[in-house]
């Protein structure tokens, strides 16, 4: 039977391949030359029984073949006899990406996520002039930003740039792009597509996105779609979850903003009904509580959720508190309802006080007024951690879609 010693000396040396222990416990063998620098496995203990498979090295090694008896040997001469569990669900690096597009948080299942979270973990680890640095050089993204963005272009500019592409990009496209002079938007599609391998839209219109890839045949990034969805925030989001609280099954958080206009609460929500014992607070002033679509949703899968006028009381309950801003663009000409819903919630010093120590405070950003400066500070304000997340989850997203697993 493999000892952890046997699986971290054979793991050193070249690529094995997956042994699942559950749906969410897996040990991954790494390559030579390895993954971004990883050259251990994440240890688990002995597994039960010879039912392996062999993975293929991101950068084109291809997989070692195992023998009849579960000993696999390596052409670097370190022999290591592994023993697995059942085989569930795996993502064989090589394989395809299930997804031809991002379009809405619900094309994830938990499974996905986690392999993707595996994904920009490593993407982490990746430096200028490394093997990983090159990874989609010759690509071009191109980025169609009807909307204004910083974090969200920028990030995904960088993405490409760190792993060797590049970018076309216009920042304001609904006012300098063809739009401007009538132009369709399934007709810059195919214009746009011509030039580039990926497309990056953020659009003023719900269901933007959607139109963009029935139009498309390359892959369709939706960056925000009007009060509709913003499915890469809320992954980064999940992300930022797990790594600040170390779980994400029987967490508590509280939304609090705007949750009628909020694309990323409303994808946020999506992505956290796949976890489990999962409850969530809404707070937010009456003019911009949160739709019935989600509410429905959340209760179709069995997730716990309250509204609440009381931040002060929510906020000691919760693992997170993800403040957003109330989003004046999404009001038109009621500048009434505006000002009424405006500066109702803020996350200060006091709320800060009756929150528990482990539990953090996120925002997709920008900010307004709805969390003081002061916060910022304390180290449970995470919100710019979580904004840099977003450059690894997009790197991640960006090579899974080009590249495949």
């Amino acid at each position: 039977m493999a000892t952890p010693s046997s699986l971290n000396m054979c793991a050193s040396n070249a690529v094995i391949g997956a042994c699942n222990v559950s749906k969410t416990q897996k040990v991954f063998m790494s390559c030579s030359p390895d993954l971004f620098g990883k050259k251990l496995v994440n240890s688990m203990p002995i597994c039960s029984s010879a039912d392996f498979t062999p993975l293929r090295c991101s950068f084109g090694v291809k997989p070692v073949k195992w023998e009849s008896n579960g000993e696999v040997s390596t052409k670097f001469g370190a022999p290591c006899r592994v023993v697995g569990v059942k085989s569930t669900n795996l993502f064989s690096v090589g394989q395809k990406f299930q997804l031809n597009d991002v379009l809405e948080a619900q094309q994830f299942d938990r499974d996905t996520l986690n392999a993707i979270f595996e994904v920009a973990r490593e993407m982490e680890k990746v430096e200028k002039n490394s093997p990983g640095s090159q990874v989609l050089k010759g690509y071009l993204m191109a980025t169609l930003f009807y909307e204004p963005s910083t974090r969200t272009r920028l990030s995904f500019e960088s993405a490409m740039k760190r792993l060797g592409g590049e970018v076309l990009t216009t920042e304001n496209a609904r006012e300098f792009s063809s739009a401007a002079k009538g132009e369709t938007l399934e007709d810059t599609i195919r214009t746009v597509e011509g030039y580039s391998d990926i497309i990056v839209m953020r659009h003023f219109e719900s269901g933007a996105a959607r139109r963009a890839a029935a139009t498309a045949e390359i892959p369709i990034i939706n960056a925000g779609d009007g009060p509709g969805q913003h499915p890469t925030q809320a992954l980064l989001d999940v992300y930022t979850i797990e790594r600040e609280i170390g779980k994400l099954d029987g967490i508590s958080v509280a939304l609090v903003g705007d949750l009628a206009n909020g694309r990323t609460v409303r994808s946020l929500a999506y992505l956290l009904a796949k976890y489990n014992d999962v409850k969530i607070y809404f707070v937010a002033p009456e003019v911009v509580r949160m739709k019935d679509d989600i509410k429905e949703y959340l209760t179709s899968k069995n997730i716990q959720w309250e509204e609440s006028a009381d931040l002060m009381e929510v906020a000691s309950k919760c693992d997170v508190v993800y403040q957003t801003r109330i989003q004046r663009e999404r009001f038109g000409e009621r500048v009434d309802l505006y000002e009424e819903a405006k500066g109702k919630y803020i996350v200060n010093r006091n709320v800060l006080n009756v929150m528990q120590k482990h539990a953090v405070v996120m925002h997709p950003l920008p900010r307004l007024d709805e969390i003081t400066v002061d916060v910022d500070e304390d180290p449970r304000a995470a919100y710019f951690r979580q904004a840099k997340n977003g450059l690894y989850i997009r790197m991640a997203l960006l090579k899974l879609l080009l590249l495949g697993w």
